[in-house]
């Protein structure tokens, strides 16, 4: 007979009801809301990546935009001024598309985060009773975009309140 022989654990997932202890489901209930906790966390930073970038294209159309008025005003129809405009338009078109990819990253990230969460709700692993709030940095994202195609309309065509 072998004393002092180690076992293999079976993990408490695969064991039947009435084996697991109460310290068992206390340990399984702790893990399982650590991981709900991780998908918000996770959440959360997706949220600042976006701020991120929020931020660069921000700069870039503010400051292109500020490039493309103040040469525009000193001499409208004079060569270096006119490529000075020019590429003032060329850094808010940079910020927008900056802008574009961000959001469309930020959407793609967030779907499959959503999905891993349901299917992880699905199998029971995690409770899934909170909920993901509207993204209020996308909601900013999607508002700075829509400054930022008005601004380069209005550099183009010369129109609306920004021409």
């Amino acid at each position: 007979m072998m004393t002092g022989a180690h076992q293999p654990e079976v993990p408490a997932a695969e064991m039947p009801a009435h084996a697991i202890s109460s310290a068992d489901e206390i340990s399984l209930e702790l893990a399982s809301r650590r991981t709900g906790m991780s998908f918000q966390r996770t959440r959360m930073s997706a949220d600042r990546t976006l701020m991120s970038v929020i931020r660069t294209s921000l700069s870039l159309i503010s400051f292109g935009f500020t490039i493309y008025q103040f040469f525009l005003h000193i001499a409208p129809d004079s060569g270096p001024a006119a490529s000075a405009g020019r590429f003032g338009m060329l850094l808010v078109l940079l910020g927008v598309l900056m802008l574009v990819l961000g959001i469309v990253y930020h959407l793609q990230f967030m779907v499959g985060l959503r999905t891993e969460r349901h299917e992880m709700t699905a199998a029971g692993l995690i409770h899934g009773t909170s909920r993901f709030p509207a993204s209020m940095t996308l909601i900013t994202a999607l508002t700075l975009l829509l400054l930022g195609v008005a601004a380069v309309l209005s550099m183009l065509f010369q129109i609306g309140p920004l021409g």
